[in-house]
């Protein structure tokens, strides 16, 4: 299984507004994929920001690349991001793992 990990902040005023729009774009889009197995999303405030950490399980990496493209491990960005002010790590990481196990 490979599992991607994204991060990016945007300003606290903005925190619930990028949230909801984090979940109806990278989430649902994601999980719309064949291949996908999951998607979560941390949050975390720090200072005037609030981060976002997006985790996304897929079968393998062929479905990574029905997602993200050929350049899988540059961010995948969406149209409305900028109204967010959205800061967005330019690359993701991509880890092939055994097993997802809760904490």
């Amino acid at each position: 299984m490979i599992v991607r990990t994204w991060h990016g902040c945007v300003p606290l005023k903005h925190a619930e507004g990028f949230a909801k729009h984090l979940e109806k774009t990278g989430v649902e889009h994601s999980k719309s994929v064949s291949g996908n197995r999951g998607a979560f999303v941390r949050r975390e405030t720090q200072g005037e920001w609030e981060h976002f950490f997006l985790a996304t399980y897929w079968q393998d990496l062929q479905s990574v690349k029905i997602f993200a493209g050929e350049s899988y491990h540059v961010a995948v960005t969406y149209p409305d991001d900028e109204e967010f002010e959205l800061l967005s790590d330019p690359y993701v990481f991509q880890h092939e793992v055994e097993d997802v196990a809760p904490l």
